[in-house]
């Protein structure tokens, strides 16, 4: 693996980390700025919204089923 694939990989983590911290935060708008213009699995959106319904934060669970899925 070359060091530019292990910094996406790194920063796609990284990300990942964030928008998981912004949702148990209940930070709307900050989930708002992570999600946008992003897609992803299935599955990861799923592991998201299960986290956002431990909060019952109404408007970070729309905004996460609004994410578009990667096929």
């Amino acid at each position: 693996m070359t060091s530019e694939n292990s910094n996406k990989d790194d920063n796609s983590f990284m990300h990942f980390a964030a928008l998981k911290t912004a949702i148990v935060n209940g930070e709307t708008q900050t989930v708002k700025s992570l999600i946008s213009e992003h897609s992803m699995q299935e599955l990861e959106k799923s592991y998201l919204i299960d986290l956002a319904n431990l909060n019952n934060n109404s408007a970070v669970l729309a905004l996460l089923k609004g994410i578009p899925v990667k096929k």
